[in-house]
């Protein structure tokens, strides 16, 4: 009986460890817009508007990004112009009511930075000396000692993206629309 326990136990122990490593990836967007139209509504399909670059983006090659993954510009409009044509804007650079500028940008960070260096003991710890291949530290669940292969450290890269688009009136230029999208990711 007790054979049948131990190995019920170490199946379901098995099923545990393989299952957290199978879950969902989760993609979460952070996406905020702003909106001031003048008459308190937004504009008609038929508005006409244009693009406007900033000096920076009228290069036609790619912005100086993470191993080349930054649009050229023209890309980046091409895009938002599918999306204008959706609510029947119309690109008209002659007569335009609005000046529409759009930007995207990736960023490379550290994947943890409060989780490295001395003094860092991990859950619940206070502090600690940490050496290649031993650790010592104490904390609120007590003291430890550990040893290890010193494999050092190989933790996953983090990016920051952000896409945000800004519609300004074309007689004032004051800012009418501006909508901003941030993802913090792993996965490149």
């Amino acid at each position: 009986m007790k054979r049948f326990f131990r190995s019920v136990f170490f199946a379901l122990a098995c099923a545990l460890l393989l299952s957290a490593c199978s879950g969902l990836r989760v993609v979460d967007n952070d996406v905020a817009s702003f909106a001031q139209w003048p008459n308190a509504t937004a504009p008609a399909p038929g508005s006409s508007y244009r693009f406007e670059r900033l000096p920076s983006q009228q290069s036609t090659l790619p912005q100086s990004g993470i191993s080349g993954m930054e649009l050229p510009q023209d890309q980046l409009e091409a895009m938002a112009r599918t999306a204008l044509d959706k609510v029947g804007w119309l690109n008209n650079p002659s007569s335009a009511l609005f000046n529409v500028q759009v930007s995207a940008t990736t960023r490379y960070a550290q994947r943890n930075p409060y989780n490295s260096g001395p003094g860092y003991a991990g859950f619940g710890g206070r502090g600690g000396f940490s050496g290649s291949g031993v650790s010592i530290g104490g904390g609120s669940a007590g003291s430890f000692i550990g040893f290890s292969l010193p494999l050092g450290r190989s933790e996953s890269p983090l990016y920051l993206r952000e896409v945000s688009i800004v519609v300004r009136d074309a007689a004032s230029n004051a800012v009418v629309f501006e909508s901003r999208a941030t993802h913090s990711g792993v996965w490149n």
